[in-house]
């Protein structure tokens, strides 16, 4: 029943056990479960509480299976039935089931032991069960569960949502880079004109590191260990001292899905795995992200300039008081939330390997941010892809820079030039061109005053900023 209030109590004043309004997007504390929680549907049922619950139940479940082929007199192999029904345990685990454990933490105030408890209730009116239920959980600390649910979250989330993903933006990235491969741009090194190349090309750069490090992420072992308190699997070999308990966490870890875990078995631990391989693979995607920041900036600069228009949505508004704009939200949006995503995933690189003795709790609460540094890397993701849908480019924009550019073929006149020995080739051009407007008619006055092969001199000539763009257009139709 709600508490009566006293009608002359300021709501400042309002006792705090006021039943809370029901939880809604709008009242969302973060973004990735209010405004954007849309866009983080696949990501949601895996890095989540339930999402950790579901594996921790995989986990025991994997851990009591394999306890019941060990060839201990006291545990006989399950039947099929048992079997099936313990895979189905994990195979449809529902909401419903997290909040049950819930219930039962608020009791043990205990979330893994809630996990058990839970898992035991579900051996009721099944004999077989119910007579070996001490082997669930048998001789595991909490972290045997924990460190190898957080390891099967990144395992899945990682194959099922971070890399394909990046697997689809590098496929857009490509497609842009083979279709505008020819496509020549002016070059701005250090904000100045430069050396010409083609959009394909600037993509194809991209490309070539987002493969690069996708690899890096993806190669990453993804580590677990079964080994007891402080690593020593003293509780294990005080039930069977002559059982190779070492082999057997081995192989509960390395066996695939879903009779094992399908992780990397980790030999040397304190109470926790270490979590090198957690920082490993939170550093790859943070430098991931980092190429994509460097993406986002460049191709915001290119819109800003004329050189790439965005498609118009119908009804989309880009101010409030301005309506010819056509802000560039989808590459600021990526900027900010992969600036997001990387500041906590250097802080969890940098915090997770460290832990006082054999044990503090430090990581727990940190672990428990996982999903959010994911979630808005996959978010900032989604917005280049969008962004980069909305893409066309402005071959009129591109064409007047180069055409306003002339200055850029001081760079080829000079370089033949001192193929051919002219004295002092660089510091003549450097005369012409430096901090002047240059014509092409200026030029073109130079190349035919010069001491040079007659071929050279008419290759010269028929030279413009657009042509000089070297092997930009192979090298971006080859990535």
């Amino acid at each position: 029943m709600r508490p009566a209030y006293n009608c002359r109590m300021s709501s400042s004043a309002a006792p705090s056990s006021r039943t809370p309004a029901p939880f809604s997007q709008i009242s969302a504390l973060s973004p990735l479960d209010g405004r954007y929680a849309g866009k983080l549907g696949g990501l949601r049922p895996i890095m989540s509480e339930q999402g950790y619950m579901q594996r921790r139940v995989q986990v025991e479940v994997a851990w009591f299976i394999a306890l019941s082929d060990a060839g201990f007199a006291e545990f006989k192999p399950l039947s099929p039935g048992a079997r099936t029904y313990l895979l189905g345990l994990v195979k449809n685990f529902s909401e419903a089931d997290g909040l049950a454990i819930k219930e039962i933490e608020k009791t043990t105030n205990h979330d893994v032991k809630a996990v058990e408890y839970w898992i035991k209730s579900k051996f009721e009116a099944r004999p077989e069960l119910q007579g070996a239920s001490e082997f669930v959980h048998f001789a595991c600390t909490s972290e045997d569960i924990n460190n190898t649910s957080h390891a099967l979250q990144l395992k899945n989330g990682r194959e099922q949502v971070l890399l394909p993903a990046l697997d689809k933006l590098i496929a857009q990235l490509r497609t842009l880079a083979h279709t505008h491969a020819a496509e020549p741009m002016l070059s701005r090194t250090h904000g100045q004109t430069a050396s010409p190349t083609t959009v394909g090309k600037e993509i194809a750069n991209v490309v070539s590191r987002l493969t690069t490090a996708r690899e890096k992420i993806a190669g990453i072992p993804l580590m677990a260990k079964m080994n007891g308190a402080v690593g020593n699997y003293n509780a294990h070999l005080s039930a069977w001292p002559d059982f190779d308990w070492q082999a057997f966490s081995r192989r509960v870890i390395e066996t695939p899905e879903p009779l094992g875990l399908g992780l990397h078995f980790q030999t040397y631990t304190i109470q926790i795995e270490p979590h090198d391989y957690m920082a490993e693979l939170f550093d790859a995607v943070a430098r991931t992200n980092t190429i994509l920041i460097d993406l986002a900036r460049d191709i915001w600069g290119y819109i800003s300039v004329g050189y790439f228009k965005q498609r118009l949505k119908p009804g989309e508004i880009g101010s409030s008081t301005m309506p010819h704009k056509v802000n560039p939200i989808d590459f600021e949006n990526a900027e900010g939330n992969l600036g997001l995503a990387n500041a906590l995933l250097r802080h969890l690189s940098e915090k997770l390997p460290i832990s006082r003795w054999q044990r503090d709790l430090t990581d727990s609460t940190v672990l428990r941010n996982m999903g959010v540094a994911l979630g808005y890397a996959v978010l900032a993701y989604t917005s280049l892809g969008v962004g980069l849908s909305k893409l066309e480019l402005n071959q009129e924009a591109l064409a007047d820079d180069l055409d306003a550019s002339w200055e850029v073929l001081a760079e080829p006149i000079q370089t033949v030039m001192r193929r051919y020995g002219v004295q002092g080739a660089y510091e003549k051009l450097k005369d012409v061109t430096r901090g002047k407007t240059v014509t092409a008619e200026a030029l073109h006055a130079l190349v035919r005053s010069l001491d040079i092969p007659e071929p050279e001199k008419q290759r010269l000539l028929a030279m413009t900023p657009a042509s000089y763009i070297g092997l930009a257009a192979e090298l971006a139709r080859s990535v």
